[in-house]
């Protein structure tokens, strides 16, 4: 039986390559993503690995002390280097600064003091050197490229109040991940007595130490508690402080991974469904052999283990390539990542022991897995079924089971009382309930494949044979033939295009949605912000703009948090406004109650904060501590801010009266204004201003458009990888189909059917399964994103379902040509078969 087994394999090698070309792909993506994840982690723990090199002791500030409110000062740091044990010690701090650039805008940087013991530096020298003067800096090498900065050239960094500061590039690091770095500013690197000139408010918020030769980090701690106390402080040796980030590295990394193998898993099961197809087909293209092998003496285990055993080859073969390729796919998405980044890209490429298990056990169990119902079936053959000449029997294929239509009913009970139990929630609990119950909705539809295929076939089916005469009849009779084999094959692309179309509804939902939000929120033609975050527009800026010809409205905005017990249900962030911006430069959705003429000591809250705090309309919010302390009149319940509530600015004034300016600035321009004329207005008067950036509505929604469209090109790509495993399966049913109808193809021929007609009629019946699933697919994508729009949609938040039009013909259209390519192979081959060859075929 082995030999026979062998025999057979090398007999069909040609077709178990072409079947094993889905599950290469789907363990490609699993290995990948596994090396990948591993890649990210390793380095992670690099980047992070520099923040506790060379540190024995970590001290940073927890709970009430000392210096819980201005951080470290320079008189503890003299402390610790004064302690017995101590080889060097340092702060670790950072300012917040503004880059001019050439244009002569500002861009957020940070700098950070250099440390004097060069052990524990957060960053290693990559070209020139260190700064020794406090005219010098050097500068990340990220920086370098983002800024286009060069070694030698003079930069000017502005202060809290606009004064200039210059310093000479002399160098240039490579750190890792740390506060600084993670701050998404460029950053810089002064001498320690630098920082002042930039500002008086430099707070250290970690203190490090290196112990002398001969010390332990346990005796260092302990030296270090008894000469600054333990009051207010967190002492953390070396080696606590690498568990602890290599935790942190752990716990984010691994979510990362995690999405990549909910993809990874969508393509194992396409593959599986291509491999289950493939098998069912070889099957039934042996039914002879198989039965001539029970006539010779082969028991049904013996007939059962020879299927398995090809599949056991098909899959061990298929995982070898498959490894491989994963290293290669994670290479290339590690290159790709980083070239976003714009960073020097490390490709690391660990294979664990898990990663190969995984290769193979996925590789191998899947495989046998889906080629087990086949392999069962194989076993049913009857001797006597040597002797029939026709290879599938008409009951087999056109018999649809009851247990079939009854597990689909479940599914299908199952998946709308999920997705009913799911619109009742809210936000993530609503998606992921609701998203479940699509998916076993999804799962029914597959499950009535066969059922489906025969009216969507005469469906799609008119259109080609108006077009192609006899061929399209033919291609439309095949594809029906057996609806179990066209539904397996089509279920593969359906499922990969319903994920694809339902991520891009729900996405263009958003968009179109967040897109009419902003012209309803921000009815301003323009806003002026500041570049820099911790730099806030000041009241002369405000003045000009008014000025300005062109200009009919302006208003101010700005954001503040009234100290309050810290548990307090009336814990609030404030936005604020001139009452005449209310209704006109600012309109949210108003719930109840009216913000028309919002007066000073007023509250308009956001609905969300009304839950949270249980106020309504007519009720008091109270804010403040002490001597700020005051009540606050709730005027209105409204919808659509980003805060808890709305207020005048003289009502922030009386909590904060030396608010140091404003957020943004709201500019309406007067009637007639043309908006190119008027943003050249504006212009005239931020470009005085280094911090000032002019944005538009219009600049804000293509913002947003461009980040939904990158998360959409990600998922496309992930899911992209599904869908041509799917049309390999298309290519590879029709390539066995082939082989299977030789000697029906042949007669054909016979009858007078040309080469090229032959040909068109396989392309056709490729293009309509290709169709078949694309549709369906398309369809079911559809209802889902409008299922889950409903879901995610609340009174607070409605979202508009849009259907993307262009985007759905684009996958329709690009279903066709992918058929049309997957079935040259085997059209080709066809054609070159010979008649009378094929009328000798048994």
């Amino acid at each position: 039986m082995l030999k026979t087994i062998i025999a057979g394999v090398r007999a069909r090698t040609a077709r178990l390559l072409l079947s094993s070309i889905a599950i290469m792909l789907g363990v490609a993506f699993v290995s990948g993503t596994l090396v990948l994840g591993d890649g990210i982690t390793e380095g992670m723990k690099d980047e992070f690995a520099k923040t506790s090199r060379g540190v024995d002791v970590s001290m940073s500030l927890a709970g009430e002390g000392p210096e819980s409110e201005t951080g470290f000062s320079q008189a503890t740091l003299d402390k610790v280097r004064d302690t017995p044990g101590v080889q060097g010690a340092d702060l670790r701090s950072y300012v917040s600064a503004a880059l001019l650039t050439a244009s002569g805008k500002a861009k957020p940087a940070s700098a950070g003091p250099l440390a004097s013991t060069p052990e524990l530096r957060e960053y290693d020298l990559k070209d020139g050197r260190f700064p020794t003067s406090a005219t010098e800096t050097a500068v990340d090498v990220r920086a370098l490229a983002t800024a286009k900065l060069s070694m030698g050239q003079q930069i000017t960094l502005l202060d809290m109040e606009d004064g200039k500061h210059s310093f000479t590039i002399v160098g240039t690091f490579a750190q890792g991940a740390n506060s600084m770095s993670l701050g998404g500013s460029e950053h810089l690197v002064l001498l320690p007595e630098a920082l002042p000139q930039l500002s008086d408010k430099v707070r250290g918020y970690e203190l490090v130490a290196k112990a002398a030769p001969g010390v332990t980090q346990e005796q260092l701690v302990a030296n270090l508690k008894k000469s600054t106390g333990e009051q207010g402080y967190k002492f953390q040796t070396g080696e606590q402080l690498t568990v602890e980030t290599l935790k942190q590295i752990s716990e984010r990394s691994g979510e990362f991974t995690q999405l990549l193998l909910a993809f990874a898993l969508i393509a194992l099961v396409v593959a599986a469904m291509v491999i289950y197809n493939t098998f069912t087909i070889l099957v039934a293209q042996r039914t002879r052999e198989l039965a001539l092998m029970r006539c010779v003496g082969a028991s049904r285990g013996q007939v059962f283990g020879s299927v398995l055993a090809e599949a056991v080859v098909m899959g061990f073969f298929a995982s070898v390539i498959g490894l491989f390729g994963g290293i290669g796919v994670s290479a290339l998405m590690q290159t790709v990542i980083g070239s976003f980044s714009g960073d020097n890209t490390v490709v690391r490429l660990p294979v664990t022991p898990t990663t190969v298990l995984a290769a193979f056990g996925v590789g191998v169990l899947i495989t046998v897995i889906s080629a087990a119902l086949p392999a069962r079936k194989a076993t049913k053959v009857a001797p006597v079924a040597a002797l029939r000449a026709q290879l599938d029997s008409s009951e087999e294929v056109a018999r649809t089971g009851t247990l079939r239509i009854v597990f689909a009913v479940l599914l299908g009970l199952a998946g709308a009382g999920v997705v009913y139990l799911g619109m009742g929630m809210e936000e993530e609990a609503a998606l992921i309930i609701t998203g479940s119950g699509t998916m076993l909705l999804l799962a029914m539809v597959v499950t009535l494949g066969p059922v489906l295929v025969g009216p969507v076939n005469r469906v799609l089916g008119v259109v080609p044979k108006a077009l192609f005469g006899v061929p399209a009849k033919l291609a439309s009779g095949n594809a029906g033939r057996n609806p179990k084999r066209t539904a397996a094959t089509t279920a593969a692309l359906m499922i990969g295009v319903t994920i694809v179309s339902l991520v891009t509804v729900v996405a263009t939902s958003a968009k179109e949605t967040a897109s009419a939000e902003v012209d309803q929120r921000f009815p301003a033609d323009y806003t002026v912000t500041s570049s820099i975050y911790s730099r806030p527009l000041q009241q002369d800026l405000l003045d000009k703009i008014a000025a300005v010809p062109e200009v009919g409205k302006v208003a101010p905005m700005a954001g503040f948090s009234p100290e309050s017990d810290e548990n307090s249900q009336y814990s609030a962030y404030l936005e604020a406004t001139t009452p005449e911006a209310f209704g006109d430069l600012v309109r949210p959705k108003v719930v109840s109650g009216s913000i028309t003429g919002l007066k000073d000591g007023e509250v308009a809250i956001s609905s969300n904060f009304a839950k949270r705090s249980g106020l309504a309309v007519g009720g008091t919010l109270p804010q403040g501590l002490g001597a700020t302390k005051k009540d606050l009149k709730v005027v209105a319940v409204v919808d659509g801010i980003d805060s808890s509530g709305l207020v005048t600015m003289a009502t922030l004034t009386a909590f904060d009266p030396e608010t140091p300016g404003f957020r943004s600035i709201m500019v309406k321009l007067k009637d007639g204004v043309t908006t190119e004329a008027g943003r050249a207005a504006v212009e005239k008067v931020t470009d005085a201003s280094p911090i000032a950036v002019i944005d538009s509505a219009a600049e804000t929604k293509a913002q947003l458009n461009t980040q939904v469209d990158q998360v959409l090109g990600f998922i496309w790509a992930l899911i992209g990888l599904a869908v041509i495993i799917a049309l390999f399966g298309i290519a590879n049913t029709l390539t066995l189909s082939v082989l299977e109808r030789t000697r029906e193809s042949a007669l054909l021929r016979a009858l007078g059917l040309t080469k090229g007609q032959l040909r068109l009629m396989l392309v056709v019946e490729s293009v309509l399964m290709a169709v078949m699933g694309a549709a369906i697919g398309l369809v079911l994508g559809v209802g889902f994103g409008w299922i889950l729009v409903k879901a995610l949609s609340s009174d607070s938040f409605p979202i508009t379902f849009d259907v993307p039009f262009g985007q759905i013909g684009v996958m329709l259209l690009a279903a066709v040509v992918a058929a049309m390519i997957a079935a040259a192979m085997p059209a080709r081959r066809a054609g070159r078969t010979s008649v009378v060859a094929g009328m000798a075929e048994a």
